[in-house]
């Protein structure tokens, strides 16, 4: 199966939808009425609340909820096979999320710009409110250390331990120095790795070893020299200081373009962005020159070095006023995702590369991969989340964005149209990850911690055995095995893509020197989607946290009291990070997941009660047949997912292995926690839908 077809299908398809159902929504359901005073000019302070031009804020919200979801989702899903993803993200983007997105935006733009828990708590009452604003913040926290880790993965340099007993066979030569109480030791392509559980496998590229200050045992093989791993070694994935680089220049490029158009030349709204476009485009050539220079040690960082990073930024970003850092950073950035999205979607059409990937992967249908022990069902629902649907997006929909809404038209091309592009987001996305060869894909999406587990499927799939060590060479010399969260996928799919489309229509010449570019562009384009969701969704969760608390102590309320700010904000940044620092992908992504499948579920049920209430319960099955749907899934993972996280437990206990069975003990307390606060919800909501029926009676 070749991409090109598949493509053009799901561009009619949006198409269709954008045309007729959002009309449908625009003039039924929701009866947009531009005679209405919306928030932004009612309690206009150009802080928070600002009429913006539509163009501007569709860029915002765009930028706001396309983070990590509809890039990593459908990378991810592919150890499902491509299919069964793009299925889902078709009928679930047109039928399911943008309806959320939109209604939710409508509905918080006829409530006064207010939030997603106090429409609940207006509509439901307090006890459903309360419950509904512990879960929105328990999942924001998870949804920010979801979108975290993928940068931290793509960015940060790691140390993954190898098992006591490992040996390395086939070696051609060791280059070795000493660093303080450690040897570093170079291990050259094609070497054999021997696991103590009888597991083997030929690694195609090179990698580096840090092993303690003993004696290094080798010894002369039939086919070179054989090193005993001691105990203590590791291996060490060095972090991407070209890629830190780029993404650190877009945060003073964007802090310049905000002052640009709203002080030094106000208004003019094209000129800064194509300024600002351009500074981006030259900040990622420049990177070129970091690694090896005297800068690379500043943007080299380690995981941890990078965790610190995005959680300072990510305080900072929620303190500033809108204007200066939030807005013109997802305004530019959404040109940038919008420009390359198009691009991406006319390279598939020209390259038309084939899908390498299996339609259906009968090797994990069942479950036992990488990412997901579980089954195709509900797993596929619970990966994909952005892209088809996410509770995510109705936090952005009912925060910054409802507060910038000029008039209520905009609410269609703003709701439902930023959600149908990140629909198509997330295709390019699995396209882009279908079409690597299998090997490849395997080989950068398992954990190298948990390589000896999967080393048959490595040799079975693997039929380029020596083609990784190429891709690396061709991205200028990244560490690309073992990069586990889809990033690194993702941007090395994105630059064959656009290199072979390149090379179609360019005829002979050889374009293999770009490969490198297109690769950290990509690096800096995804990282630009999960940075401006973190940035929207940190300030969101501070809102959240004034909220709640300010009904205990009154100024914290207060949305422009300074301390306020700070503390709430610290308090955020501090616990999304704390669940990065001591999560992995493999158990961040299924909870995020979960838990914003819920919230969708939640916000769907809150949109339902205010049709019912507002004298349009006809058409309430927009948002009610997407609901339990959702519900249906998400309440089957969350099931598997307490059995599995009961059973980290008692193994951890049994084994005395205590972190295991604290993170084990923290992700089923909550999962129960969020099960039952949305509970609460759906019984005061159905109690509210059936109260008409009754008095009609």
């Amino acid at each position: 199966m070749h991409a090109m077809p598949l493509m053009l299908g799901v561009l009619a398809a949006l198409a269709i939808a954008y045309r007729f159902y959002s009309a449908f929504l625009s003039a039924k359901v929701a009866a947009f009425d531009d005679s209405r005073v919306t928030p932004a000019h009612t309690f206009n302070d150009g802080q928070n609340y600002d009429p913006t031009n539509r163009w501007v804020l569709f860029g915002h919200h765009f930028a706001a909820i396309s983070g990590a979801g509809p890039l990593i989702g459908p990378v991810l899903a592919i150890q499902f096979g491509y299919m069964p993803g793009l299925i889902w993200l078709v009928l679930g983007v047109c039928l399911a999320g943008a309806v959320q997105d939109m209604l939710v935006l409508w509905a918080s733009v006829r409530t006064g710009g207010k939030s997603l828990a106090e429409i609940t708590r207006n509509a439901l009452g307090p006890v459903a409110g309360t419950a509904a604003s512990i879960a929105i913040l328990f999942i924001v926290i998870i949804a920010l250390s979801g979108l975290g880790i993928i940068v931290v993965k793509a960015l940060g340099g790691e140390e993954v331990k190898l098992p006591v007993g490992t040996q390395i066979h086939s070696v051609q030569s060791i280059e070795s120095r000493e660093k303080g109480d450690k040897w570093l030791v170079t291990i050259p392509r094609g070497a054999t790795v021997a696991y103590p559980n009888g597991a083997q496998y030929t690694r195609s590229e090179g990698f580096l070893l840090s092993l303690p200050r003993t004696d290094m045992t080798t010894s002369t093989g039939p086919s070179g020299l054989d090193l005993q791993v001691p105990a203590g070694s590791v291996e060490k994935i060095k972090g991407s200081s070209w890629g830190t680089f780029t993404i650190f220049c877009t945060i003073p490029i964007a802090m310049f373009v905000g002052w640009y158009m709203t002080t030094f030349r106000k208004g003019k709204i094209i000129e800064a962005s194509l300024i600002g476009a351009a500074a981006v485009l030259a900040s990622t050539v420049a990177g070129n020159w970091i690694p090896g220079s005297f800068l690379e040690p500043y943007f080299s960082l380690s995981r941890e070095g990078t965790i610190i990073a995005i959680c300072v930024y990510g305080f900072i970003a929620s303190v500033l006023p809108v204007w200066l850092l939030l807005v013109p950073r997802d305004y530019l950035s959404s040109f940038l995702k919008i420009g390359t999205i198009a691009l991406l979607v006319v390279g598939v059409i020209v390259a038309n590369p084939k899908l390498e990937a299996p339609a259906v992967n009968m090797h994990f249908i069942g479950g036992g991969g990488p990412y997901f022990a579980g089954p195709i069902f509900p797993y596929v629902f619970i990966c994909i989340m952005c892209g088809a649907v996410s509770g995510f997006h109705a936090l952005v929909a009912s925060g910054t964005t409802p507060k910038m809404v000029n008039k209520e038209s905009d609410i269609r091309v703003i709701g439902y149209g930023a959600m149908l592009m990140e629909g198509l987001v997330a295709v390019t996305a699995l396209i882009a990850a279908a079409a690597l060869p299998q090997g490849d894909y395997w080989a950068i999406n398992i954990d190298l911690s948990k390589l000896s587990q999967y080393t048959d499927v490595l040799t079975k799939m693997n039929a380029n055995v020596d083609h990784l060590d190429v891709i690396e060479q061709q991205v200028g010399g990244e560490t690309l095995r073992g990069r586990t969260g889809g990033a690194v996928t993702l941007a090395v799919g994105m630059s064959n893509i656009m290199t072979e489309a390149m090379k179609k229509v360019s005829g002979t010449i050889s374009l293999d020197g770009v490969v490198k570019y297109w690769y950290h562009f990509a690096i800096m384009f995804e990282a630009l989607f999960i940075l401006t969701t973190i940035d929207t969704g940190t300030r969101i969760a501070r809102f959240l946290v004034q909220e709640v608390f300010g009904r205990v102590y009154k100024p914290l309320a207060e949305v422009d009291w300074k301390p306020g700010v700070w503390i709430s904000s610290f308090v955020v940044s501090l616990a999304w990070g704390s669940l990065i620092w001591s999560g992995s992908i493999q158990t961040i992504w299924p909870m995020f997941g979960i838990a914003n499948q819920l919230l969708a579920g939640i916000a769907l049920c809150v949109v339902t009660t205010l049709l019912v209430q507002n004298g349009r319960g006809r058409y309430a099955w927009v948002t009610v047949l997407p609901m339990v749907f959702v519900l249906t899934t998400t309440l089957t993972a969350s099931a598997q997912m307490l059995m599995k996280f009961w059973g980290d437990v008692q193994v951890g206990l049994q084994q005395k292995a205590y972190p295991q069975a604290i993170t084990g003990g923290v992700c089923f307390s909550a999962i129960v926690l969020l099960l039952c606060c949305f509970l609460i919800v759906i019984v005061y909501a159905i109690a509210e839908w059936v109260q008409p029926r009754k008095r009609a009676a």
